[in-house]
């Protein structure tokens, strides 16, 4: 199923205080939708955090903005829940200098391997895997959960102030993330051996809506699978693999972008962003708007075991 519907620019400016209503990149103006832009992956990337400690000591999993606030939300399996197998997971709440403002633990939800972030108010709503179903050493949600932040809480998969939602029948290993320009819910999902991504208005899930704007096939062949977010028409994907001996720097890292109208591959390339990090796994993908103007992050997290901190870089040329 395809639709295709697009954000104006008055909306999505709408995100940022004194945004001019003309939209400019590289001196040319963008388009009056934007569903018509993507970004530029060969564009050269920059640095937003460098090596900042998260609230626990385990690998990044995953990452997301509240744009309106001001905050980055990180996620990562707990520490002392060793390969993960019951889901349980902390989510540290960031400055965009990456202090550290606060955390959740989160027990049974899953392997934490992308989140999205709902801001509302003065407040920050997480959007999660939940239910986690363990498998293989690991765990990974079944349904996707919808909860306030609480600094020092500790959430379970049964707790009640989780709204809970089954979005794709029979849906197994389900993940989700949020497009800040669109207010769209991306929830990467599997069926059977197929890895799937479907897209829906976040309000409509909110009000019980199940039908999906768009719904297409993961691209084959594109390495380990580390994280994804949205902008506009265009789906983005991260894979790659931690340095080592099969792998040395700079690494394998790519950057994908997919037209979620056809599910057909737009772009793919290589990135050496933070190529000088110790271990340097990537992990994690969101957007963050700046000043009215987005940009496409990814992270890495680096250091040794039981010592690791997360870096973020991002792109933010667009075509």
């Amino acid at each position: 199923m395809t639709s295709r519907v697009l954000v104006s620019r008055r909306r999505f400016f709408g995100l940022g205080a004194g945004v001019v209503a003309a939209w400019a990149v590289g001196g040319r103006a963008v388009a009056e939708e934007v569903g018509e832009s993507r970004f530029e992956l060969s564009a050269a990337s920059s640095e937003l955090l460098w090596r900042k400690a998260l609230y626990d000591e385990t690998v990044l999993q995953s990452f997301a903005f509240d744009n309106v606030n001001g905050h980055i939300y990180a996620v990562q399996v707990r520490n002392g829940a060793g390969s993960g197998a019951a889901g349980d997971l902390c989510l540290t709440k960031l400055s965009t200098a990456g202090v550290v403002l606060g955390h959740m633990y989160l027990l049974g939800f899953g392997h934490g391997v992308q989140i999205g972030v709902e801001p509302v108010g003065a407040s920050a709503y997480l959007w999660t895997e939940t239910d986690a179903v363990s498998s293989e050493g690991s765990a990974r949600g079944s349904r996707i959960a919808r909860f306030e932040f609480t600094d020092g809480r500790t959430v379970t998969a049964s707790s009640g102030e989780l709204q809970k939602y089954s979005l794709v029948p029979g849906a197994i290993n389900t993940t989700c993330a949020i497009d800040p320009s669109t207010n769209r819910l991306v929830m990467r999902y599997a069926q059977g051996s197929e890895f799937r991504y479907a897209v829906f208005d976040l309000k409509d899930v909110e009000a019980g809506g199940t039908t999906p704007l768009f719904d297409i096939a993961s691209p084959d062949g594109l390495g380990t699978f580390q994280g994804y977010t949205a902008f506009g028409d265009y789906l983005y994907l991260l894979t790659g693999n931690a340095y080592g001996d099969s792998n040395p720097a700079p690494g394998n890292t790519y950057l994908t972008c997919v037209d979620l109208r056809t599910g057909a591959q737009t772009q793919r390339e290589l990135t050496q962003a933070g190529k000088s990090l110790d271990y340097r796994e990537p992990e994690g993908m969101a957007i963050q708007i700046v000043a009215g103007r987005p940009r496409l992050c990814f992270g890495f997290a680096s250091g040794a075991e039981k010592a690791r901190v997360a870096s973020i870089f991002y792109k933010s040329e667009l075509v």
